[in-house]
């Protein structure tokens, strides 16, 4: 009796296999999704066990259950596959060849933006300690949570992203999405954090961290309790932001981004 045979390919197998289950583990991780994989996996047990024994009827139904499964899984995890796309794709440095193939970039140069009245319009509302949720659109795009709001489509100023964010607004819960000096939309919902964060960071800071997972928007949130400004970027935040140095702060993640596209 020989060992098993075992080449190259055999690792690199292994490898990908490895890198599969636990990017579905990450994507998976903080929701029900584990336990109902585990319920999934002792329903096929049983009909293991059943189809040993020769239970024709239960054997039957169980194998009726587990011809569909592979719809039901996509049905049930469709937030956690879609997740797990999106953080491949957001990797875009690392297939910069399919960027070139498919012309993802965004022709607008960062200093055509002018940021003074997003920047106004934030000091302003931390100091009136009015709660702000600003994305700065670049080259990902967000189509899919502009749709998730009240599209507008009005030039950048610093008194309509006041009125949008003024506490009884209809629109000032939610995300604003801003794109070149265009306002497109608010009120737009965004995908909340799978990270474990601090105990202290609210629904909003959730949800930055979440959206700033998934695309490579800048984000500016002002806190409605201590008029904070914070901003997010590549899955991390730094928060009290100097109202002064905003603008600087957001031009320097601007011009990260094209770099990593010019790459």
């Amino acid at each position: 009796m020989g060992f098993i045979p075992f080449t190259f390919v055999d690792v690199i197998d292994i490898l990908l296999v490895s890198s599969l289950l636990y990017g579905a583990y990450r994507a998976m991780k903080g929701t029900s999704a584990p336990y109902i994989m585990m319920g999934i996996f002792v329903i096929y047990l049983v009909w293991i066990l059943v189809k040993t024994f020769n239970l024709v009827l239960f054997s039957t139904i169980l194998g009726q259950i587990i011809s569909v499964g592979v719809i039901a899984i996509l049905i049930i995890f469709q937030p956690e596959i879609r997740h797990f796309l999106q953080v491949i794709g957001r990797q875009r440095e690392r297939f910069e060849w399919l960027s070139r193939i498919f012309n993802f970039r965004n022709r607008k140069e960062e200093d055509d933006i002018d940021l003074n009245p997003i920047v106004v319009a934030c000091q302003e509302m931390g100091e009136e300690k009015v709660g702000a949720l600003i994305l700065i659109k670049q080259s990902n795009d967000l189509g899919v949570i502009e749709e998730s709001g009240i599209a507008i489509d009005a030039k950048v100023s610093t008194s309509l992203i006041e009125n949008v964010f003024f506490k009884n607004a209809p629109l000032h819960d939610g995300a604003m999405i801003i794109s070149g000096d265009r306002i497109v939309a608010a009120k737009c919902v965004l995908p909340q954090t799978r990270q474990e964060v601090p105990k202290a960071y609210g629904m909003r800071h959730r949800a930055v961290l979440g959206m700033s997972e998934v695309s490579d928007a800048i984000i500016i949130v002002v806190s409605e309790e201590t008029g904070q400004i914070s901003l997010a970027h590549d899955s991390q935040i730094k928060r009290n932001v100097d109202p002064k140095t905003l603008a600087q702060a957001i031009r320097k993640l601007m011009r990260k981004n094209s770099q990593r596209e010019e790459k």
